[in-house]
Order: C-alpha cells, then structure tokens, then sequence
C-alpha cells in the first residue's frame, strides 16, 4: 500500500507539471506566432494625435471569406497598453483559437456595422487572449482596428463596455445581432461588440460574455484614438 501511494503521488505531480509546461509552453508560442500576425497584418503607426470621432454610419469590411483570415487587431486598455492582438475569422480551435487568439463568430456583423461584431477567446492556454475579460468595467474601451491594405481600408473602432453575463454554452442569443433579443432586427443605434469566454478558468462548463456598443468610429490616416493613451480608473 506504500509503494503504491508513492506512485500515486508521484504519478500526481508528474501530472500537474506536465499540465503547467502545456499552459506556459502554449503561451509561449501562441504569444509569438499572434506578434508576428499583427504585424504581417500592416498596421502602420499612425499619428500620435486624436483624429476626427466619426459617430455616423461607418464604413465595413467585407466578411473574409476563409475561415483563418486575419483581418484585424484589437486593443484593450484595460488589459495593459502593451496588449493587441490578432482577429481572425471563424471560431474554430485548431485554426483559429489556438493560433490566432481572437475568433470572429462567422456570420455575425463585422466592426461598425449594424449588428453584433461577436468574438471568442481563451482565458487560459494559447496566448489566453481573454484572460482578463472578468475586469472588464462598464464604459471600459475595446478598440478594433481592421484593416486591408489591398483595399486601401484601415478604420478604427471604439467600442464601451455596456454589461458581461455568464451563462450556459447553449445561450447562443449572446450573439444574436440585438444581444440577447433573438428574432429582433438591428438599428442603426445596435453596433454591438460581444466577447466570449470559457468559464470559470480551466472548464468549458459556462461562458462569461461581455457586451459593448459602438461609441465612435476614425480613419487609422487621421490618427489615434486617445483611449489607446489613457490609463483606465
């Protein structure tokens, strides 16, 4: 019985080693391969000052048409001004949220248009893109930047924080173009953000979801948003 609990034992922390080198190794290079995306993407720095905020209808990128396409980063203050990452379309594990880090829900609207611009991520493993989304406070900034250089297209986004839920995984109406209002059309006043979640850390049990509505929209030629610069209370 001795010889027996010390395998256990030992069997344990082999165990949880291997899952703690899984996670920072994971990190490690997701970390790595989403840098390199960004700034493949050609997101040149624009000018130091606050451009125009544009509050009309925005102008929209077209939905890519193959899920791992990369067509833009995201920016929140609130997690550090070091963090931005890489947006890319589908939700798929394999190539997208394990690689990419931040998954467009396909189908749903894209930035600034009428709808719900809808986004997965994990909060652990693979860059944990969305570790932090539980300290997200309303009116806090989400900043979108898509851009296409083949296009000439490269607009900012500036989402405010409105609320974050937790719910089953079956809650789909998260996303449904008016948050939870399934069935109900956009206006012109739902240009919604949702990001999602696994929750509680380590577990697919739940998800926690946080909403944001569109404040303000400016070409990434007149400048940069001045949330990128401040300091979140």
């Amino acid at each position: 019985m001795a010889l027996l609990a010390e395998l256990l034992i030992i069997a344990g922390v082999g165990t949880g080693l291997y899952v703690t080198w899984t996670a920072w190794w994971t990190d490690v290079v997701a970390v790595h391969e989403q840098t390199a995306l960004v700034r493949d993407l050609g997101q040149h720095r624009t000018k130091a000052s606050a451009g125009t905020e544009r509050r009309g209808a925005a102008p929209v990128l077209a939905e890519p048409g193959s899920v791992g396409d990369v067509f833009g980063t995201m920016q929140i203050p609130r997690f550090g001004k070091d963090y931005i990452r890489p947006i890319g379309e589908g939700t798929n594990r394999e190539e997208v949220l394990n690689t990419i880090g931040l998954g467009h829900y396909q189908d749903t609207a894209m930035p600034g248009s009428e709808g719900n611009f809808a986004v997965a991520g994990h909060r652990v493993t693979y860059g944990k893109p969305l570790n932090q989304i539980a300290e997200l406070k309303t009116d806090d900034s989400i900043v979108v930047r898509v851009t296409d250089t083949a296009k000439d297209f490269d607009v900012w986004y500036v989402y405010k924080v409105t609320d974050s839920q937790i719910v089953t995984p079956d809650h789909i109406e998260t996303i449904a173009p008016v948050p939870n209002q399934p069935g109900v059309a956009p206006t012109t006043n739902d240009r919604w953000l949702t990001l999602t979640a696994c929750h509680p850390m380590w577990s697919a049990k739940e998800r926690y979801v946080t909403h944001a509505k569109l404040d303000y929209w400016m070409q990434a030629a007149d400048g940069t948003p001045k949330e990128l610069s401040e300091t979140p209370s």
